[in-house]
């Protein structure tokens, strides 16, 4: 397995992870609507 192959996996089972409780799920969402408004600056 490559790198870069193994650093989507974990990327992605990290994602899932997170998006599985409903509390991380609402601040990760917050945090990428922050991000999104400040490069539209």
């Amino acid at each position: 397995m490559n790198r870069r192959h193994l650093m989507m996996t974990t990327v992605a089972l990290g994602a899932a992870y997170l998006l599985r409780n409903d509390k991380s799920r609402k601040k990760l969402m917050n945090q990428f609507q922050s991000m999104a408004a400040k490069a539209r600056k």
